[in-house]
C-alpha cells in the first residue's frame, strides 16, 4: 500500500507514477520469492522512483540488487495482471491477521502487523481496496498499470533504514529505492544523468579542488570556506557589488543575533520556531534560574512569553534592515532607499536534510530591502529583476522558470489586509510581465507577509535550483510602524521590497562547481593563471611575470616543482587551472608564452604583452 491519499487523488497518478507504483509491487513481488519472511508496510512512488518499506530478518544490500532485479525480470515476463478488489473491514483484517496481505500466501501465527494497523487508520465507510498481481496481493488504493510487462524498464537505486510512520518506538525497517520508466531511452537517460550528477557533486569536487570543507567539530550545516573557495566567493560578491553601486544601493552590515522582541514585531519568533536555533537567555536569567532550579521548560517557556529577555540568531536580515530605515526621517523624495548588505543568516535543518553547501545551517545572503513609495514599487520591482536577469545571463544559467507565488485566499498563515496583497501580487505580475519570461502563477507559496518571485534554474542535467527571489512587502512596515512624509506634509507607510539574486552564496556556489563541473571561467577561477617554467633556467622570468600579473590583480601562481613540464600540465588540468603559461627559453627570448587553454589540446604561441591584454579583457567582460 501506498502512502495514504484520497481515491480521487490516486486517480489522477500520471502514467509514470502508475509505472513506478506497479513497478514498486513486482519488487515486493520479488522479495518475498527470495524472502518469504518480508512484511510490508507501504511504498509509494516518488519524485524520481518508489520505494518499499518492509521488514525481514536478511539485511538487503547492493550486492543483492542484482538478484532481486532477476526475479523483478522474470515477474515482467510472466505478465502479471494488476487485479483490483474491493472487500470489507473484515475481510482486510482476515487477511491481514493471516498474513496474507503484503505476502505470497498464508503465515499462520505470523499476522501483517502493518496491515493492521494501516487498516485502523482508514476512516469508517472509506472503501478498502486491495491489488494482486500473481501470487503477491497488498492492500492498496491503485492506480496501476494493466499488466506485470509494462515495468521491465527499471532499476534499484539504493537501501536505507526508516521507521514506520517516521516513529522510532515502531522499530526500524528497509526501504529500498529503484526508480522505472515508460521506456528504455529514458531509463537510460535518467541513469546516464545521475551518472553526470556524480561527477559534478559538488562535495566530491569541493572536497579534491580545496574549495570548502564541513567539520563535525564545527558543526553540520556550517561551512568553512577554504582560500579558494572564498576567492571564487570574492568575486561573485564583487561583481554582484558593482552592480548594486550602479542602481544606487548603500552597503550595510548588522550583527548575527538580535533582540527576541525584534522577531516578535516581525512574526518570525515564535510562529516560525522549528526552523529557527533555540532563543539565547542573557547571563543573568540564566543564574538566577539557576539559583531557582527552574527547569528548561521554565526558561523557554519564559523566553516564549517574553517574561525573560533573550536574544536569536537571525533568521533573517530584515527586520535589522528596517530599524536602519527606521532610524532616520525620510521624505518622499528621499525615496527609495536601498540598503544592501551580505548578511550571514541561520535555520535550524534537521540533519538528515542537510547536504553539502545546498542545505545548510548558516548562509550568507546577497541580500537587500528597498524602501520605497507605492508609486515607485512597479519600477523597483523590475529593476530588481533585471538584476537578477543579468546575474544568470552573465552566469551562463539561461535555462529558468520564474514561478510567481501567491497567497491562498482561504489560507489565515498570511498577516496583512486582502487590499494591500492585491496590490503586492499586480505589481509584481506587472513586473514579470515586463521581463519578458515564462512564469507561472501558485497559490498558497507565498511568504507570510508578502507575494515573492523565484527563479527556478534548470542546471546542465536537467535538475531545478531555487535561487533570486524578489518579494514585495506591505506588512513588515505596517508592523514596525515605518513612515515617511509625503508631499502632502502627513506621514505614509513606505513599500518595502526583499530581494536577493543569488539566494544563498553557500548554496549558489555549491550550484556553480557542478554547473561549471569545477571548471570556473577565468573571471570566477580561484586560480586564474598558472605559470610552468620547463627549467630553473626561466624560474626568473616565470617569478617577474606572476609579479606582473598579480599588480594588475591577476590571480596566478607559479609551478615550481622539478616536475618536466608534461606532468606539470597534467597536474594544472587536474586542478581545472582554466590558463597556462608555458615558459621555456625560446619564449623568453623571443618575447612570447606558449599558452594552454584548458580544453584545448595544443599550445598558441601569443606576444606577452597580447597574452596580458587578452586575460584582462576575458576577465573584464566576465567572459564564459
Amino acid at each position: 500500500m501506498s502512502d495514504r491519499k484520497t481515491l480521487e487523488e490516486r486517480h489522477q497518478m500520471t502514467d509514470l507514477e502508475r509505472v513506478r507504483h506497479s513497478t514498486a509491487h513486482v519488487m515486493a513481488t520479488a522479495i518475498l520469492r527470495i524472502w518469504p519472511d518480508a512484511q510490508f508496510a507501504y511504498g509509494p512512488p516518488i519524485e524520481n522512483g518508489f520505494y518499499y518499506d518492509f521488514e525481514m530478518e536478511h539485511r538487503i544490500t547492493p550486492d543483492d540488487f542484482e538478484k532481486i532485479e532477476l526475479e523483478m525480470k522474470k515477474i515482467t515476463k510472466e505478465n502479471q495482471k494488476f487485479e483490483y478488489k474491493a472487500i470489507s473491514r473484515d475481510e482486510a483484517k482476515a487477511m491481514a491477521e493471516s498474513g496474507r496481505l503484503g505476502g505470497l500466501s498464508e503465515r499462520p501465527g505470523n499476522p501483517s502487523r502493518f496491515k493492521l494497523d494501516l487498516i485502523d487508520k482508514i476512516p469508517e465507510g472509506e472503501q478498502i481496496s486491495c491489488f494482486q498481481n500473481g501470487e503477491f496481493i497488498d492492500l492498496c488504493a491503485g492506480p496501476h498499470v494493466g499488466y506485470t510487462s509494462k515495468c521491465k524498464n527499471f532499476k534499484l537505486m539504493s537501501v536505507s533504514s526508516s521507521f514506520y510512520m517516521g516513529d522510532e518506538s515502531k522499530g526500524q525497517l528497509q526501504r529500498l529505492y529503484g526508480t522505472a520508466f515508460e521506456n528504455k531511452d529514458a531509463l537510460e537517460d535518467h541513469l546516464n544523468r545521475l551518472e553526470e550528477a556524480k561527477k559534478r557533486d559538488h562535495r566530491r569536487l569541493g572536497r579534491e579542488l580545496g574549495l570548502f570543507h564541513i567539520d563535525e567539530a564545527v558543526g553540520q550545516g556550517l561551512i568553512l570556506w577554504k582560500p579558494k573557495g572564498a576567492l571564487v566567493r570574492r568575486a561573485l560578491q564583487e561583481f554582484i557589488t558593482q552592480e548594486l553601486d550602479k542602481q544606487g544601493y548603500s552597503q550595510v552590515f548588522t550583527p548575527h543575533i538580535g533582540k527576541l522582541d525584534l522577531y516578535r514585531t516581525s512574526g518570525h519568533f515564535p510562529y516560525y520556531q522549528e526552523s529557527q536555533y533555540p532563543a539565547i537567555a542573557e547571563r543573568d536569567t540564566l543564574e538566577k534560574l539557576a539559583d531557582e532550579d527552574a527547569t528548561c521548560a521554565t526558561l523557554l517557556n519564559g523566553l516564549e512569553t517574553g517574561t525573560y529577555e533573550g536574544y536569536l540568531l537571525k533568521p533573517m536580515n530584515c527586520p535589522h534592515h528596517i530599524k536602519i530605515f527606521a532610524s532616520d526621517h525620510h521624505s518622499y523624495r528621499d525615496l527609495p532607499v536601498r540598503l544592501a548588505e551580505f548578511g550571514t543568516v541561520y535555520r535550524w535543518e534537521q540533519s538528515g536534510e542537510l547536504g553539502g553547501m545546498t542545505r545548510v545551517r548558516g548562509f550568507t545572503q546577497d541580500d537587500a530591502h528597498l524602501f520605497c513609495t507605492p508609486d515607485q514599487v512597479a519600477e523597483e520591482v523590475k529593476g530588481c529583476l533585471d538584476l537578477v536577469k543579468k546575474v544568470l545571463t552573465t552566469l551562463g544559467m539561461n535555462d529558468y522558470r520564474v514561478r510567481l507565488s501567491l497567497r491562498d485566499p482561504d489560507s489565515d498563515k498570511y498577516v496583512g489586509s486582502p487590499e494591500n496583497w492585491d496590490k503586492a501580487e499586480a505589481a509584481l505580475r506587472e513586473a514579470v510581465i515586463h521581463l519578458g519570461v515564462d512564469y507561472t502563477e501558485e497559490l498558497g507559496e507565498a511568504a507570510f507577509y508578502g507575494p515573492k518571485i523565484d527563479f527556478v534554474v534548470k542546471d546542465v542535467i536537467g535538475r531545478d535550483w531555487q535561487l533570486g527571489t524578489v518579494q514585495v512587502d506591505y506588512n513588515l512596515p505596517v508592523r514596525f510602524k515605518l513612515s515617511y512624509v509625503g508631499a502632502d506634509n502627513q506621514p505614509h507607510v513606505p513599500v518595502m521590497i526583499h530581494r536577493a539574486p543569488f539566494g544563498s552564496l553557500e548554496r549558489f556556489t555549491g550550484l556553480l562547481i557542478e554547473h561549471f563541473e569545477g571548471k570556473f571561467p577565468t573571471w570566477l577561477a580561484p586560480e586564474q593563471v598558472r605559470i610552468l617554467p620547463i627549467s630553473e633556467k626561466t624560474l626568473d622570468e616565470a617569478n617577474a611575470l606572476a609579479a606582473e600579473l598579480a599588480d594588475l590583480g591577476i590571480r596566478c601562481t607559479v609551478d615550481r616543482s622539478s616536475d618536466k613540464v608534461g606532468a606539470k600540465i597534467r597536474n594544472a588540468r587536474l586542478e581545472r587551472i582554466p590558463n597556462m603559461a608555458v615558459l621555456g627559453q625560446r619564449e623568453v627570448e623571443e618575447g612570447t608564452i606558449a599558452v594552454r587553454v584548458r580544453g584545448e589540446e595544443k599550445p598558441i604561441i601569443k606576444p606577452r604583452q597580447q597574452f596580458i591584454d587578452d586575460l584582462l579583457k576575458e576577465i573584464a567582460e566576465r567572459s564564459l
